[in-house]
């Protein structure tokens, strides 16, 4: 395997190496994911971004994410927006349509490197998340140390939000990967937990599956404020603090569900094919 060029970007500290394998098909190995993503031996990362081309013609391209243990993932709102940004800058056109596992995302890039994306319409029904038995999704039958009865939704992954008086206070280090794989969640999930400053902000922390406690997490802050607004705890448009910065979330009348927020490229270069060898 010969050197693969990337590119290293994040978004508000949820930092991705993105690949762009639409000129020849790139396959890496769990292992191989592991070893880029490690944070002393590789380069480092949350999730590997590989730029796909699409089968549907109204898509630029396909991002498909891989988490940082090797698993993959339907959405990372995110990646998205960095994805969106790099294709405006190669096409010299804001408005950008992506397709992901999680469906297609439609993409508006700004000129200071904000970037909004439409992250479609939250699911909430517990075949949709998926729950693995009948459940209401409003009030979860979960409990674990301080944290109980979350909001499930799927922003395209499944999402467990749980509201706390103080997110600071929480061991989620701890609670996170119990509660990501607990068997009510047969495709694992994603842990929030959030606390309420008024009712147009959220203060956000996540333990994404597949990578742990990130700095921030774009679907996390879209779940958020669709159970916030569920529970009546908050409006339909709030800004949601993360460990990273704050992305501006609005779920519109319509349903669908628009994350704006900035999109940083770190560096360039290459990965050793010896790395890749997994």
């Amino acid at each position: 395997m010969s050197a693969i060029p990337f590119r290293k970007m994040h978004g508000l500290g949820n930092d991705f190496v993105v690949i762009d394998g639409r000129d020849a098909p790139i396959a890496l190995a769990d292992a191989a994911v592991r070893a880029v993503a490690a944070r002393r031996t590789g380069v480092g990362c949350d999730q590997l971004i590989v730029i796909e081309p699409s089968p549907r013609a109204s898509a630029a391209a396909y991002m498909r994410i891989l988490n940082a243990d090797g698993s993959e993932a339907e959405a990372c709102g995110n990646a998205a927006r960095c994805v969106a940004w790099l294709l405006a800058q190669e096409r010299g056109d804001g408005r950008v349509r992506l397709d992901s596992a999680g469906g297609l995302l439609q993409a508006d890039v700004g000129p200071d490197r904000r970037v909004t994306v439409d992250m479609g319409v939250p699911r909430t029904g517990w075949r949709d998340i998926p729950l693995a038995r009948a459940m209401d999704t409003d009030r979860v039958d979960l409990a674990l140390g301080p944290l109980a009865e979350p909001v499930c939704t799927s922003m395209g992954n499944p999402h467990a939000t749980f509201f706390v008086p103080d997110a600071e206070a929480v061991d989620l280090a701890g609670l996170g990967p119990a509660l990501e794989r607990h068997t009510l969640f047969p495709q694992r999930a994603n842990i929030g937990v959030a606390s309420l400053i008024d009712r147009r902000t959220i203060r956000l922390r996540v333990w994404e599956r597949g990578a742990g406690i990130t700095a921030a997490c774009g679907t996390g802050a879209c779940a958020a404020v669709v159970a916030a607004h569920r529970r009546g705890l908050a409006e339909r448009r709030a800004t949601v603090r993360l460990d990273g910065g704050a992305l501006d979330i609005d779920w519109r009348d319509d349903g669908h569900v628009l994350m704006t927020g900035p999109v940083a490229l770190s560096f360039e270069g290459t990965l050793d094919p010896a790395m890749l060898a997994g």
